[in-house]
């Protein structure tokens, strides 16, 4: 018969997840984030690698599109005013983990699209708290499907250096390869198409080992703060859309589709 310390020391293992008569705990996740509504497409990259002091300069409309990437940090945005300033194509942060919507994605999303833009929403990709199909699927019900009406783009993947902690997330490159392939797979599954992949070519290389395993498949959002794209990661040949500025709550961070009008209509019908 057992006694009572060992059960009360079976109790005190399962509590604490260490060894003991009743066995191992699993390992858990780490938890949600608290504050996601602070984080967009480029937030952690201007923190890590600097922004430029001025805006990049134009190139010819018949080589380039622009474009602005918004988050809740945006709130609402006069989309009408963007139209008039050339704005063509909008990404819409969606949701982030497997817990936050952005409370202001209808109005950006539908607002942009109404304003005759483009447009297409984005993840915040946490790979440590919950696996890449879960976000996948969390992500394309909550905004990020995709339809073919001419003016939809492919959903995109945001990995960049963690807000929370460890800037690859506690995971190994293996492990976060493993993690977006999951997502990427899932999020073809739910739509037909294949992602966008936003990152930076130094986190990308720090996280994942310069991994070459998405360049034939993925288009690239490539962040650099100056006045050329500069290198790639591996894999790519060419970025498809350049995140040239990060100007946090104003309009908006800019964007440049590396084409033609046609070949961004392109995109969008897949």
């Amino acid at each position: 018969m057992a006694t009572v310390a060992g059960i009360l020391v079976a109790i005190v293992s399962l509590l604490l997840g260490l060894p003991g008569t009743a066995g191992a705990a699993a390992p858990q996740r780490a938890p949600e984030p608290s504050h996601p509504g602070q984080d967009w497409a480029g937030s952690e990259i201007a923190k890590h690698e600097g922004t430029a002091a001025v805006l990049a300069p134009r190139q010819s409309s018949a080589a380039s599109v622009e474009g602005v990437d918004v988050s809740s940090h945006n709130g609402n945005v006069a989309w009408s005013t963007l139209w008039n300033s050339g704005v063509r194509f909008a990404y819409a942060k969606a949701t982030e983990s497997a817990s936050y919507t952005n409370p202001y994605f209808a109005q950006q999303y539908n607002g942009s699209y109404q304003a005759g833009m483009i447009r297409g929403a984005y993840h915040f990709a946490t790979p440590n708290t919950s696996s890449g199909a879960t976000q996948a699927n969390y992500f394309v019900n909550h905004g990020g499907g995709w339809s073919k009406d001419g003016k939809t783009l492919p959903g995109a993947l945001d990995m960049e250096y963690n807000p929370y902690g460890s800037t690859c997330y506690g995971l190994s490159a293996a492990g976060l390869v493993n993690w977006m392939k999951d997502w990427f797979a899932t999020y073809k599954a739910r739509t037909g198409r294949d992602a966008v992949l936003y990152t930076s070519t130094a986190w990308w290389k720090q996280c994942t080992g310069n991994s070459s395993a998405f360049g034939s498949v993925n288009p690239l959002w490539l962040p650099r703060y100056g006045s050329s794209v500069g290198e790639l990661p591996a894999g790519w040949g060419f970025h498809t859309i350049w995140q040239y500025t990060s100007s946090g709550a104003t309009v908006g961070d800019h964007n440049r589709f590396n084409g033609s009008l046609d070949r961004l209509k392109a995109l969008a019908n897949g």
